[in-house]
């Protein structure tokens, strides 16, 4: 008797341990099927070029859509709270907007991000002219940078990531850098609500890359909302001034007891309006922060929370810097991509990079490639709530 009784147990437990083996395999399946890249058309370029959205899912049902003009992130929907997933960025919903009057909505910078002095750097004792398209200074890659070019796209996709692997070849002197540049940037959407950027170069001349992400983010998902409630974190000691044209003067001021401490949890709308140069020059925060313990690799670096949506952002990155920026040029005259507007400081950016003019400024971290070298960069977007 007590045999039966031990066989039929063996059997119950052999039954139990395929049950349970059957359902993480329909579960791991349910993921796979959720965790996927959607491809639909956009619009034509000006020039009669085709473009193409990509829209990275998840298995939780966060969505990032991405297109091949410029690998411009056009919507990323994070849950609140409450369960409830929205649009948390600025952009558009009409390819000629982004041709014609955007400030850089959702856009991959390159070849250098940021502001260089007057156009103009020395490298290996050779003057180099680059369009002057921010006043008298140089920004983001000139005329036709990074953001308005078209990039190739291959996509991957597994049980709990989905990527787009964009790549573009920037030619030798394209809008005035030097050597033809081999550039790949990996968007990886994982089941943990991160959004990786892995930014790879490679250069057969020896030249300056800065790249960076321009996405503007207004976490409440009212997107003509002012961000003046959202409460950010930079773990940054110290930050760069700038002069009237948004130059870094090359010195780096210690944030204590200055209007731009935010080591802890701070709303951005508590010092903005202060009386203070540095905020008159940006008109509000445009300025780089140096970021701690530059020596670490990919750590903790920015943070970002909406206390209305309970929202939060968290910044990972093996940058330097930081760039934060506060709205300040949007003027209410661009309308958004849910029939509003885009009013005065109703997104902020939060850009990882090398600082800007360091081509001119040789105190600041190189930004020089050279051949045989590999530029290769990662930045870590976290999303969760509270």
């Amino acid at each position: 008797m007590s045999s039966i009784f031990g066989y039929m147990k063996n059997i119950y437990v052999l039954v139990l341990i395929l049950t349970v083996i059957s359902c993480e395999n329909i579960k791991k399946k349910k993921n796979m099927s959720l965790v996927n890249i959607e491809k639909e058309f956009f619009g034509k370029t000006s020039d009669g070029t085709d473009v193409s959205q990509y829209t990275l899912k998840n298995s939780n049902g966060m969505h990032v859509s991405v297109i091949n003009y410029g690998g411009i992130i056009t919507s990323w929907k994070a849950k609140d709270r409450d369960g409830n997933y929205k649009d948390i960025v600025l952009g558009f919903n009409d390819l000629s907007e982004y041709e014609s009057s955007s400030p850089y909505f959702g856009a991959l910078i390159g070849r250098y991000g940021n502001r260089i002095k007057e156009g103009k750097f020395n490298l290996d004792g050779v003057e180099y002219t680059l369009a002057v398209n921010n006043g008298e200074n140089h920004l983001h890659g000139g005329l036709k940078g990074f953001d308005k070019v078209i990039w190739d796209i291959e996509e991957d996709v597994n049980e709990s990531s989905a990527s787009l692997v964009l790549s573009y070849l920037s030619n030798d002197m394209e809008e005035g850098y030097p050597g033809n540049l081999d550039v790949k940037v990996t968007y990886t959407l994982s089941n943990n609500d991160e959004l990786k950027v892995r930014y790879e170069a490679e250069t057969d001349r020896s030249t300056v890359i800065n790249l960076t992400q321009h996405t503007y983010f207004n976490l409440s998902a009212d997107l003509s909302r002012h961000i003046l409630d959202h409460q950010i974190t930079i773990y940054a000691d110290s930050f760069l001034p700038i002069d009237s044209t948004l130059i870094p003067t090359g010195e780096l001021k210690d944030v204590e007891g200055t209007p731009f401490d935010f080591r802890e949890l701070k709303r951005v709308g508590d010092d903005i309006n202060e009386s203070d140069r540095q905020l008159t020059f940006g008109n509000g925060y445009d300025h780089c922060w140096v970021l701690n313990n530059q020596d670490e690799g990919i750590r903790f670096v920015a943070s970002a929370y909406d206390p209305l949506s309970g929202r939060l952002l968290e910044i990972f990155s093996d940058q330097p810097g930081l760039q934060f920026y506060t709205g300040n040029f949007l003027d209410g005259t661009i309308k958004s991509k849910n029939d509003g507007i885009y009013d005065f400081r109703s997104g902020f950016c939060l850009e990882t990079q090398h600082y800007p003019n360091s081509p001119n400024e040789k105190s600041f971290p190189s930004v020089i490639l050279n051949p045989g070298e590999k530029y290769d960069t990662e930045t870590i977007f976290r999303f969760s709530t509270r």
